[in-house]
């Protein structure tokens, strides 16, 4: 414990005490201390658990919270910013906890929950979404073209939640584009964040890409695997771009065969239905070679995966 002459020196520097001495600059902090109203209350609270000359011996302690409350009162910087001091009581003298103010554990709750959503190339602002917010959303006037789709989503939260060990097929949304299909795999992604459910959110045609390259430095083996064992991975705007045999085959078609033999829920959004994916575009690759066993085979995984659902309205997307 500092020294209680060292202390008050420092405390009469402070307050500018000039001229006083030792003893009757000590008693003027001591009061003012002791006429701090939290501090008033926290001693007739315990004053039986606290030793009878607790507040001289605890004089430093008692400054240190009067002084930090006062910094953060007037929003000046203390040197624990963003925690709050609190009284305590420690082998009946008083001492100071610190525990994080509403701002730190808001700020605390949202950097746990991005960590529990992992995006790749997707939009920022997709982990903001949020299904009370969705278009349609609105009990008392949903929407035709997108309350399947909700309701669908609605009732795969609920189960996750009720039994997360369990597998539940995720979604697979189709529709025209700027209808909000992201959106909703993103308010998902969200509500499983706040349960404790970390979900993968990946946008394939930027993947692809980005696996071509991962070929230059042998890192595809170790991109697939952060993909393909995520608890809930949600492939955005399969379909969008034409796809080469090995994308399909040995990126697509592993992610999704390790997928299907764990039992991992699978979310994807496309613009085509899911008749449409396998004959319009799996099936047929870059090199206009087609392929329809290998076409099929991936349908099946999907359809193992997800449930189709179709949705549509207007577009949202800023013109």
């Amino acid at each position: 414990m500092e020294k209680v002459s060292d202390f008050v020196k420092k405390l009469m520097e402070d307050r500018h005490f000039k001229g006083g001495n030792v003893a009757s600059g000590f008693q003027k902090i001591i009061e003012q201390i002791k006429n701090d109203p939290e501090i008033a209350k926290f001693l007739h609270d315990h004053q039986d658990e606290l030793a009878s000359d607790a507040v001289d011996r605890s004089a430093a302690k008692l400054y240190e919270y009067v002084n930090v409350k006062n910094q953060i009162k007037a929003k000046k910087q203390s040197f624990a910013p963003g925690y709050l001091p609190q009284l305590v009581i420690n082998d009946h003298l008083i001492d100071i906890s610190y525990s994080a103010s509403p701002e730190v554990i808001e700020k605390q709750r949202s950097q746990s929950l991005a960590r529990r959503i992992r995006t790749v190339s997707m939009p920022k602002d997709i982990k903001d979404a949020r299904i009370v917010e969705f278009d349609g959303a609105d009990p008392n006037n949903p929407d035709p073209n997108r309350f399947t789709a909700l309701s669908m989503a609605l009732d795969f939260i609920a189960q996750m939640k009720a039994d997360k060990k369990a597998f539940h097929p995720g979604l697979y949304i189709y529709g025209p584009f700027g209808v909000g299909k992201t959106y909703l795999t993103g308010a998902i992604a969200n509500e499983l964040a706040d349960n404790g459910i970390q979900t993968t959110m990946v946008h394939f045609p930027s993947f692809a890409v980005e696996m071509k390259s991962a070929i230059n430095d042998n890192s595809v083996s170790d991109k697939i695997d952060v993909i393909k064992k995520s608890p809930v991975l949600m492939i955005d705007d399969i379909g969008a771009d034409s796809m080469s045999s090995w994308v399909r085959d040995e990126v697509l078609g592993v992610i999704l065969e390790y997928r299907m033999q764990q039992q991992l829920p699978t979310f994807f959004t496309s613009n085509f239905s899911m008749v449409q994916l396998e004959q319009e575009h799996l099936r047929i690759n870059q090199k206009g070679d087609d392929e329809p066993l290998k076409a099929k085979r991936l349908m099946q995984r999907i359809r193992f995966l997800s449930r189709e659902v179709e949705m549509t309205g207007k577009n949202r997307r800023p013109s």
